[in-house]
């Protein structure tokens, strides 16, 4: 589990960024995959998803994930929330809820955690290119503000994800984003007539624009083996028909 400096700082949340060490399931899931839409054994996951709950302290009916779609929508949990085993289908959660775990999954695309030290509220966000570029960044800090959040107070932490040396990207992606603005061409390098994308300082830039100071890039290259994290694109690579996925948590105290 990684943690991050600036969120560590703050004793009223515990977090943590887990790779794929410390679990129970085998072979191209080995081991911490927790994943439930993988094709891994379920109660391989279950069993993953309790050891990953406890080590962040709060009950596996108390960690709430998604089923991710690869947009721009969130949900807000509040009291009011009722546990069901039917996931909200977003890419984002935010919660101001005591003892109440928001995770996300990842396998190359970024994991966004934010916390607001004054409101005590936080964020889980699943920062894939197409949620970028449809603005889900945008939309959770808006919230945020929305619920009287002084931007001053917002402390975000990209995780590991995959980085621009290994996030190679067709020509009608870069044409995409730079239809979108011009000045996204920084974002993208071209090397031996490939074109490559940096997914986390695109994401950086866009947490930046929002007036957040406070943030934390964790440079942990997702698809490189050595980091020990599960990738999809390292996956396809090798010829596998599934991968395991990387939960990255939250959690008020």
């Amino acid at each position: 589990m990684i943690v991050s400096k600036n969120l560590k700082k703050f004793k009223d949340i515990k977090h943590g960024f887990f790779n794929q060490k410390g679990g129970v399931s085998s072979g191209i899931y080995k081991s911490l995959n927790c994943g439930i839409g993988s094709s891994d054994k379920k109660k391989y996951v279950l069993k993953n998803l309790k050891i990953v709950s406890k080590k962040i302290g709060c009950p596996r009916k108390k960690l709430i994930l998604l089923h991710q779609m690869h947009n721009n929508k969130f949900s807000f949990i509040d009291k009011k929330y009722k546990f069901s085993k039917k996931k909200i289908k977003a890419d984002a959660l935010i919660t101001n809820v005591k003892n109440v775990a928001i995770g996300i999954l990842t396998a190359d695309c970024a994991p966004i955690l934010i916390y607001d030290q004054k409101l005590k509220m936080i964020s889980a966000i699943h920062a894939g290119w197409k949620g970028v570029y449809k603005d889900i960044v945008y939309r959770i800090i808006n919230f945020f503000k929305k619920k009287g959040s002084n931007i001053n107070n917002l402390c975000a932490t990209i995780g590991p994800c995959i980085t621009e040396k290994n996030y190679e990207v067709q020509k009608d992606f870069k044409d995409k984003f730079l239809k979108k603005n011009k000045k996204n061409s920084v974002f993208f390098k071209n090397r031996k007539n490939k074109t490559y994308f940096s997914l986390n300082n695109y994401v950086y830039n866009q947490l930046k624009q929002k007036g957040i100071k406070n943030i934390e890039l964790i440079n942990k290259d997702t698809f490189d083996k050595k980091n020990n994290f599960f990738s999809a694109r390292r996956s396809i690579q090798n010829n596998e028909n599934d991968f395991g996925r990387n939960i990255s948590i939250i959690m008020i105290k």
